[in-house]
């Protein structure tokens, strides 16, 4: 008599009540990470002549390094009213919305790029949050001398209320620039994780928020090529999906392939199953032996 009993599977319910769970722990975990994120920024706040102090600095070692001035790309946007009002709006309302939709996406559709993808964010941000105490760092439209227009309070949306008044966000925590960061993370996992010809655009958006966080006088050049440096060495430290061990392979039922197609035996010379394969199965005869040696 067989006394062994089969594993209980769990159901519907249970499947589902398990996938709720992971769902809301995740939610939870991006949740305390962004709340870190804005704990660590309102903690650096009340060092604006520090701050502006940096961003005198920054312009002229950005002359220094040969690149272009900002007002360069401001000034030929500012002639151009709705234009000006589609870069505020892009900064204002893309960064945070693209980020979590991209997340959501990953974690239903591709969970390994998913974990990938957080562990990016995740630690990018730490080491932004490190360098915002290190170097606080004042925008050039709050740093004079540069030339940069406020766009955003001049046409709208703005953000941003005034820096002595705000408590809400760091606004001298310019470096790194975290929105060309976590937008180069976005457009890369999804590039990884997709399969069209056509998954190269999505570095359109890294591209599109380089250019409005410049335009708009919250971000130096120099901003978006430290963050675009410090995501360079999390890619080539932390490891990417497929890049590990593979797991081993699980037992499949003789005939069956992993998909659960059958799979017809290998005959042997005179029609039998497996008549041509060696039996490893049972011990060799004396013949078999003495062959051997």
């Amino acid at each position: 008599m067989d006394t062994t009993k089969a594993a209980p599977t769990a159901g519907p319910d249970g499947r589902r009540n398990g996938a709720l769970r992971r769902a809301a722990r995740e939610l939870a975990l991006v949740a305390a990470l962004f709340l870190a994120y804005k704990i660590g920024r309102v903690a650096a706040a009340g060092r604006a002549p520090t701050a502006v102090l940096n961003g005198e600095r920054v312009w002229r070692w950005e002359r220094l390094l040969h690149l272009p001035g900002e007002t360069t790309l401001q000034q030929p946007l500012l002639a151009h009213e709705l234009l000006v009002r589609l870069a505020n709006e892009y900064y204002a309302y893309v960064h945070f919305p693209a980020t979590i939709l991209c997340l959501v996406w990953l974690y239903v559709r591709h969970p390994a790029h998913y974990r990938w993808a957080r562990r990016l964010l995740a630690t990018l941000t730490a080491a932004a949050l490190v360098l915002h105490f290190l170097f606080p760092l004042a925008p050039p439209r709050l740093t004079g001398g540069t030339g940069m227009v406020d766009t955003a309070s001049r046409f709208g949306p703005t953000v941003y209320g005034a820096p002595e008044a705000d408590t809400v966000s760091n606004q001298y925590a310019a470096m790194p620039s975290l929105h060309v960061g976590w937008a180069l993370v976005v457009a890369l996992v999804l590039v990884r994780a997709t399969a069209s010809r056509l998954r190269w655009l999505w570095l359109a958006h890294p591209l599109a928020t380089l250019l409005v966080v410049v335009a708009t006088g919250n971000h130096y050049w120099l901003d978006c090529l430290v963050a675009a440096a410090l995501l360079g060495v999390l890619l080539a430290v932390l490891p990417r999906p497929g890049s590990g061990r593979r797991p081993v392979a699980a037992a499949v039922p003789d005939g069956m392939t992993r998909t659960g197609r059958h799979v017809p035996p290998l005959r042997g010379r005179r029609g039998r199953p497996g008549a041509s394969l060696p039996d490893r199965t049972r011990p060799a005869g004396r013949w078999q032996r003495a062959a051997r040696r």
